[in-house]
């Protein structure tokens, strides 16, 4: 058991939470006699070989740091099967035995990939926008949300004083989680999904409808998916001829010290890892299902896929009159 080499690697965008998961993989395989390796800049890493052996303070004092300490890129060269083959080369060259990957969605798939060609790897989800298939739960989320709050808070402040109509854009590509979870929890009156087929002229007639009972501000959620916050501000202004203010909140969502929420998810997924190389298991997501931690195989992923709840949605509608 004490002769296993791990890797450990974080690729595509970076998610508050990723050192904690970072932390747990080597403090707990450190413990178990494994040798740990960080791989710097994801699956770019393994093709230029930058392997870094990890100890016990190479993690310490990182849990309240977001981002991601081993760096993170998105690797063009990875997909061709040259890249893949270098890889490969410098995992037998490190004689390592399995690899950790810590991303999102195209994480998984280069975990796969690499699988395909014989390495053992296991994923642990991590993605701010709560969309990767298998899991409910991605690491990031909760502290992007924290982070939108609080400025949906601050700037349906400005809205009120000034009587307007706030829009806020939030990340989420083509999950609409985050401006539904957000929205939900600051009270945002509108809340635009791509989920949900949206219709500008219902949009303003509700906005109208606001303005005719007195309520002069409103904050509408928007997530990246329907279109951009500017074009979505034109069409309501010219329409209704209401003040708008538009905020897109860009990368600001992606870093922040992570939440507790986020430390613990990441701490536990990481000792799940762990736990199953012991038990000689690879090739497979750290999921969450139903509150509990389980490992989904690899082409089993997408027999969960995740969601918004529609009825949540139907009540953010309800409270935000």
């Amino acid at each position: 058991m004490s002769n296993k080499r791990i890797a450990i690697l974080t690729s595509g965008g970076d998610a508050p939470g990723m050192n904690a998961a970072i932390r747990a993989i080597t403090r707990k395989g450190l413990y178990h006699g494994f040798e740990v390796f960080g791989v710097e800049k994801g699956f770019q890493g393994l093709i230029n070989g930058t392997f870094l052996p990890m100890s016990l303070e190479s993690v310490a004092g990182i849990l309240d740091q977001g981002g991601t300490i081993l760096k993170t890129a998105r690797s063009e060269e990875f997909r061709t099967e040259a890249g893949q083959a270098v890889a490969l080369r410098n995992l037998e060259n490190q004689l390592i035995d399995v690899v950790v990957v810590i991303g999102g969605d195209g994480s998984m798939q280069g975990a796969m990939r690499l699988s395909e060609l014989g390495v053992n790897t296991i994923v642990i989800p991590a993605s701010i926008d709560n969309d990767m298939p298998g899991t409910e739960y991605s690491i990031g989320f909760d502290t992007a949300l924290n982070t939108i709050l609080e400025a949906a808070n601050k700037i349906r402040d400005t809205s009120i004083s000034h009587d307007k109509v706030a829009i806020v854009e939030v990340m989420g590509r083509n999950c609409g989680n985050l401006a539904l979870m957000s929205g939900l929890a600051c009270g945002a009156e509108t809340i635009l999904i791509p989920e949900i087929t949206n219709d500008i002229g219902e949009v303003c007639e509700e906005l109208l409808e606001s303005y005719k009972r007195g309520k002069l501000y409103r904050v509408v959620m928007l997530a990246e998916g329907v279109g951009r916050g500017h074009d979505i501000a034109t069409q309501i202004a010219a329409r209704t001829n209401l003040p708008i203010s538009v905020t897109v909140l860009g990368y600001i969502q992606r870093g922040g010290n992570p939440t507790a929420m986020d430390n613990i998810m990441a701490s536990r997924m990481g000792a799940a890892a762990i736990d199953e190389i012991i038990a000689n298991k690879s090739d497979f997501l750290v999921a969450m299902r139903h509150g509990k931690l389980v490992s989904v195989s690899y082409g089993k992923e997408n027999e969960f896929q995740p969601g918004v709840d529609l009825g949540e949605y139907e009540l953010s509608r309800v409270l935000g009159m």
